[in-house]
């Protein structure tokens, strides 16, 4: 897949950003390119291991995406939206367009997409590559990956997130993976504490560095049983309560294959 797709989707939506008036969100992503560092911890959990799905404070059907589902959630010529959000849902626009596979929709009760997210396999790998670079580590034949997870603002806070993403990471074996992994900004507790209640542990640091436009990857994996940001350090009241499956991820096949420093 050609990557120049990719870029010509990213001028599309900074052109649509400076229409709304949204220049200082982009001014803000160029000083991040010419020199910032920022820190994602990579997340894994055994899929084959039952889980039990934590509830939302909403009842929510997930599925695939279907043709004809409103994602009106992602429309940015709302009034009053701010840079921030549309900059979010025209990133997640991009991911809908690359044709990445596959994306699930959690169905609120009133019959509309909630919130969104895909479950990547290794089959994508060459489309992943297209529209991210090496931000990710190619996927193995029995990893899946997600990504892409988006709760627009309403339902944010009620735990839609973290039911759907344990229920969707539930689906891969179904898909032939047993792995599923992702990767949240360290700082964002929010997010982590969600993918926390859904099954998944610490087991890979990602530190992403951009100088003048270049940008840097590399990956460390972490000492087994690494706790969450939030929890108490090993042997405090998080480590008797960690779920079942941080024991059952320590399999070495979850690691990445790639352990290099990336350039683009």
């Amino acid at each position: 897949m050609n990557r120049s797709a990719s870029v010509l989707r990213k001028i599309r939506d900074a052109m649509r950003m400076l229409a709304r008036g949204h220049w200082w969100r982009l001014v803000r992503a160029a000083r991040l390119r010419l020199h910032s560092d920022y820190t994602c911890l990579g997340l894994r959990r055994d899929a084959r291991i039952p889980f039990p799905a934590p509830r939302a404070r909403i009842p929510i059907t997930v599925r695939p995406l279907e043709a004809g589902d409103d994602l009106s959630i992602l429309c940015v010529d709302a009034p009053g939206l701010s840079g921030e959000i549309a900059f979010t849902r025209l990133g997640v626009a991009r991911l809908l367009q690359s044709g990445i596979s596959t994306c699930f929709v959690a169905i609120g009760p009133d019959g509309k997409p909630c919130h969104l997210q895909w479950l990547i396999l290794a089959s994508e790998n060459s489309k992943l590559r297209a529209e991210f670079g090496d931000l990710f580590p190619a996927l193995e034949a029995d990893q899946a990956m997600i990504e892409g997870a988006y709760t627009p603002e309403p339902f944010q806070r009620l735990g839609v997130m973290a039911e759907a993403t344990a229920r969707i990471a539930a689906r891969a074996p179904e898909l032939g993976a047993r792995w599923v992994i992702g990767f949240t900004v360290e700082e964002n507790h929010p997010s982590l504490k969600a993918a926390m209640r859904a099954g998944f542990r610490p087991y890979l640091r990602r530190v992403e560095s951009w100088r003048l436009f270049k940008r840097r990857i590399s990956f460390s994996r972490l000492p087994e049983g690494t706790p969450f940001p939030f929890e108490p350090q090993r042997g405090g009241v998080a480590a008797e309560s960690a779920p079942a499956s941080s024991a059952a991820n320590s399999a070495s096949s979850a690691w990445p294959r790639s352990e290099t420093t990336h350039r683009e």
